[in-house]
């Protein structure tokens, strides 16, 4: 059971979340974050030293969804080759589940950051290297199975799987449209079976 202050960190954390995916870190006000947890100043401060670490905890929050999101879709999966397809599958439906979010985390964060002296976008780049590693992982696993081709270059394939689907997310948001995602995610599903898949 959780003690009050750590429900008050969660209250706060689960509250300001989509405020800060949504308006971005510098234009997320004290005052936003005070209306909507109805705290005071004080209150917010006496669980967060200051707006930064509230924004990088908020950030996690949303990045743990996602990933939980993600990694319960790929159960449906057997084999490596499959979850991989089941990356694919999962970001079909990305601009419903991301809506819940106030958008793409690591999209809004990791252009609003970059901007930013502050420790948020080495938070960024830390999950994207992590979800790179977890992709060329199941590669390897993948080739370890007999399924994968040996001469596939792992980090390569990641860091090409990863970049279109975020390019995908861009262009889907910018346009307003889920068919560049969907579009994009058929590509997806084209080029794993065509540069890992063994025939």
């Amino acid at each position: 059971m959780l003690k009050k202050s750590e429900r008050t960190t969660k209250f706060i954390i689960e509250t300001v979340a989509p405020i800060f995916n949504t308006k971005g870190y510098t234009a997320t006000s004290m005052h936003d974050i005070t209306s909507a947890t109805g705290l005071t100043k004080g209150a917010i401060y006496g669980n967060f030293r200051n707006k930064e670490e509230l924004a990088i905890a908020a950030f996690n929050k949303n990045v743990n969804d996602l990933l939980v999101s993600i990694a319960t879709h790929q159960k449906k999966g057997k084999t490596p080759l499959q979850k991989l397809l089941l990356i694919a599958d999962f970001y079909r439906n990305y601009y419903n589940y991301s809506q819940q979010l106030g958008g793409c985390p690591i999209l809004n964060v990791g252009v609003d950051a970059t901007n930013q002296d502050t420790d948020l976008i080495i938070n960024v780049r830390n999950v994207i290297e992590k979800t790179q590693s977890n992709i060329a992982k199941l590669v390897d696993m993948g080739k370890s199975a007999g399924e994968i081709k040996n001469a596939a270059d792992s980090m390569e394939f990641a860091r090409k799987l990863y970049g279109r689907i975020q390019g995908a997310v861009f262009m889907m948001y910018v346009m307003n449209d889920p068919k560049y995602m969907s579009s994009a995610m058929d590509d997806v599903g084209v080029m794993i079976r065509r540069e890992l898949a063994i025939n």
